[in-house]
């Protein structure tokens, strides 16, 4: 099942029976603060629009909403008002940062329980063999985060590497409207540098060869020799397409 039917299958039975449960439990009317939202602009910088339960209209750019000033955004829904948060408690609520760690912890305990024998749960897992650790999965929210960017990365390059059908002239322009893809990445994380995003984020690409469905660039690309390429990103200074603004997917 993919990530998109997996979103699906949680709305429809989990998602929408605590959407149902809230109201009747008088959990929305008990809220400090509802904000219903009228209209999400478009554009580089998205604005979300809304009107409070006083009738009052307000409205702030989305990339200046913190999760606290999120929680209080409603969307009309079938029944009525519901959180316009995706993920929500038990009680139809959205689910606060903090909460995600337990959430994350818990689960990593049920893996632990099914493959670890007794002895090997009693020891703390910082003071575990490696190959005792190895033995169950240990994700924490932020890996989330790891997965996207690494799987965005192999995407947007399949999309240069022609798979979807983009000729050299459509790899240009794309390019050219919105970067390639080692800034798109950057963009996507909200990464004020892009080395950044190389450096933490996307470690595992570094070590890949020149080939494959890695952003390297090629020598057409650059009109660069692959020796002056390497010379070039390993001094830190990326080098930049010719004739264009963004530059090279290159590694550090």
């Amino acid at each position: 099942m993919d990530a998109v039917g997996q979103v699906e299958a949680y709305t429809d039975p989990e998602r929408a029976w605590a959407v149902q449960r809230a109201p009747a439990a008088g959990r929305y009317e008990r809220l400090p603060m509802m904000r219903l939202v009228t209209r999400v602009t478009h554009g580089p910088k998205p604005k979300v629009e809304w009107v409070d339960a006083n009738g009052v209209l307000g409205g702030l750019e989305l990339s200046r909403m913190d999760w606290r000033e999120r929680q209080w955004l409603f969307l009309e829904g079938p029944d009525g008002p519901e959180p316009a948060c995706l993920w929500l408690t038990e009680q139809g609520l959205p689910m606060a940062p903090d909460r995600w760690n337990g959430v994350f912890r818990m689960a990593n305990l049920r893996c632990e329980k099914i493959l670890l024998n007794e002895q090997e749960q009693n020891i703390q897992r910082q003071f575990r063999l490696a190959e005792v650790q190895g033995k169950t999965p240990y994700v924490i929210p932020h890996s989330g985060r790891h997965s996207f960017a690494l799987y965005m990365l192999i995407l947007l390059n399949e999309l240069f590497e022609k798979r979807y059908g983009l000729t050299q002239k459509d790899r240009r322009d794309f390019a050219l409207l919105f970067g390639d893809p080692w800034w798109m990445v950057k963009v996507l994380l909200g990464h004020a540098d892009v080395e950044t995003t190389k450096r933490h984020y996307l470690a595992p690409s570094l070590t890949c060869s020149w080939s494959g469905s890695w952003p390297w660039p090629t020598p057409q690309m650059t009109g660069m020799s692959r020796s002056r390429i390497w010379t070039t990103s390993s001094r830190g200074s990326p080098a930049r397409q010719r004739g264009s603004r963004t530059s090279m997917p290159l590694s550090e």
